[in-house]
């Protein structure tokens, strides 16, 4: 699954279009949409999507059961 697809997912499963998504992180659909298409969204973007939905975030790499490198919003 691409970022993209992971982006689009969430606003149909949290009932939100990405137009609203775009206003609530404060980007314009068409600046966003052309970020989507070359999959060049940041984590920090995905950070903030996160916190104005509401909803938690990782991203990590597993080195062990117990052990990651990774960033999260710690929701």
């Amino acid at each position: 699954m691409t970022t993209s697809d992971m982006i689009r997912e969430l606003c149909d499963r949290m009932d939100i279009s990405l137009a609203e998504l775009c206003r609530r992180i404060g980007q314009t659909p068409q600046n966003f949409n052309k970020k989507l298409q070359r999959g060049t969204v940041s984590s920090e973007e995905m950070i903030k999507i996160a916190k104005v939905l509401r909803v938690g975030y990782e991203q990590a790499f597993i080195l062990s059961e117990d052990e990651k490198v990774g960033i999260s919003n710690g929701i």
